[in-house]
């Protein structure tokens, strides 16, 4: 046979046996398809045993650096604990240690001796409060509690506690001690420094915190669009009049109201009256400008939510 025969022989052979292979592989698969169906029709088991057994490719997974996952439990503030504790102390003695406070307190601190007040000594508090927590090594506790008496008086007790691991049990592990008292801290500097005089802002706050703590018309007229603020229920006041008026911007100050959208935020102070006498009281609130009125668009003491449906 000559060479240009044996070129043109080898060159349709190549197609063929790949275009035969090609029919091969896809014999294969529709066969692979029909077992698969037919084992399902037969039954869970007879379907694992086809997955098993069918020829897939896998590809394999990139390797993933494993994440280290921190889980970490927040500490219970034992304060409650304490402050339960010391009213029941305060108003239990020795002398009687099966009544209800006597053995509530030795309940909660069973290594803590019961006082033994005299028969004219102080009364029980009217108030017992927890002011302050500081956490120790090992689960250990100190918290402040200040008992207030009537007259006004105001004694502080120091209180240890012992928490378990997870912050849901506590013990009182020693005797109250008497401390004094928080020292009162020093105050920043206001940011409310720009004095607001009576005019349109003023009188929006006014009308606002009447409607808002009398009943005295709706709030919403005095709200920004979006803003959601139900006035106090039922209304605590009869009268309410602004008495003075400070600001962060000066905008706050201008003598009339400023382009749209300006905002300024006010602390008001205000008289409040009602049937037992006169409130003071003060409300910090921002409030924003729109075709030449001012609204309220957030109560920073209360509940206004931008967003809300007015």
């Amino acid at each position: 046979m000559s060479p240009g025969k044996q070129v043109s022989q080898s060159e349709a052979a190549a197609p063929m046996a790949a275009g035969a292979r090609l029919e091969a592989m896809r014999r294969r698969v529709r066969l692979s398809r029909v077992a698969v169906w037919t084992v399902i029709a037969a039954g869970p088991i007879a379907l694992c045993v086809a997955v098993a057994s069918t020829p897939t490719t896998v590809a394999a997974a990139p390797a993933t650096k494993p994440t280290a996952v921190r889980t970490a439990t927040a500490a219970t503030d034992p304060g409650g604990y304490a402050q339960v504790f010391v009213g029941a102390w305060l108003r239990s003695s020795a002398n009687d240690e099966t009544s209800a406070q006597a053995r509530l307190a030795q309940s909660m601190a069973p290594d803590v001796e019961l006082p033994d007040p005299a028969a004219d000594a102080q009364s029980a508090p009217g108030s017992v409060t927890a002011v302050r927590s500081a956490q120790r090594a090992g689960g250990a506790w100190s918290v402040t509690v200040a008992a207030q008496y009537t007259g006004g008086s105001v004694r502080y007790y120091a209180v240890p506690v012992a928490a378990d691991s997870t912050g849901s049990s506590f013990t009182v592990t020693g005797a109250p001690g008497v401390v004094a008292g928080p020292a009162r801290a020093e105050v920043p500097k206001s940011s409310y420094a720009v004095t607001v005089p009576e005019g349109d802002l003023s009188s929006a706050i006014g009308q606002f915190l009447g409607a808002y703590l009398t009943g005295a018309g709706e709030v919403d007229r005095y709200l920004a669009p979006g803003v959601n603020l139900p006035a106090v229920s039922p209304a605590p006041y009869t009268a309410v009049a602004v008495q003075e008026v400070s600001a962060v911007e000066e905008a706050a100050a201008a003598e009339q109201v400023p382009a749209d959208g300006t905002k300024v935020r006010v602390l008001a102070s205000v008289e409040a009256r009602d049937a037992t006498g006169r409130w003071p009281l003060g409300y910090e609130l921002t409030l924003k400008a729109r075709s030449g009125r001012w609204e309220v668009a957030a109560l920073e003491s209360g509940t206004a939510q931008d967003g809300g449906a007015r």
